[in-house]
């Protein structure tokens, strides 16, 4: 999100920008539903603490479709389950839940100014995140662009080894990202 601010803003700033999977919910069909699960992350981790709020970042980012209206009334998934820890600890310094969750989310890009410089940008997509919200944000600008998305290896983290228990295809993901950038 970052990087399509500055380069609607400074483009003369970066060569060429490779936007994988920007999780743009602000621009999808659902983005009242998504953008009301992500408040309800936000507040989950304010009320009860990293493990609570990071469990159901989890299950959104994994959701595959439309977000429905009732997301959020579904029960809450269990942090254990994750490995996350289920007691809540107090701190609230967690920069993903607490600070950038929503405003990247609800970022609305300034289409017009990307879109003079769309020669610069790519705009990259998981070939196995099919349906989640991330992929789709990228769907929703590339179309709004004009520009047809890079199909990157793995899912949305495919950059990743297994240090997190969800390994991606780095060396994969990283031939698809040079190729990119030499275009």
């Amino acid at each position: 999100m970052n990087a399509l601010a500055l380069m609607a803003r400074r483009p003369e700033l970066v060569r060429r920008l490779v936007a994988h999977e920007p999780p743009l919910a602000a621009l999808v069909p659902d983005s009242e539903a998504a953008l009301k699960v992500v408040e309800d992350m936000y507040q989950t981790y304010q009320r009860d603490g990293m493990g609570a709020g990071m469990a159901k970042f989890i299950a959104f980012v994994s959701y595959a479709g439309e977000i429905p209206g009732d997301y959020t009334e579904q029960p809450a998934p269990d942090p254990a389950m994750f490995g996350l820890p289920t007691d809540d600890d107090g701190s609230r310094d967690d920069a993903l839940l607490g600070q950038n969750l929503r405003g990247c989310t609800s970022y609305q890009p300034d289409v017009d100014a990307l879109a003079e410089v769309k020669d610069k940008i790519v705009i990259g997509i998981g070939e196995e995140s099919e349906g989640q919200l991330a992929r789709r944000g990228g769907e929703a600008i590339a179309a709004r662009l004009g520009l047809t998305p890079v199909t990157f290896p793995s899912n949305h983290g495919g950059f990743l080894g297994d240090e997190y228990g969800q390994p991606g295809k780095p060396t994969e993901f990283a031939a698809t990202l040079r190729e990119s950038l030499a275009n």
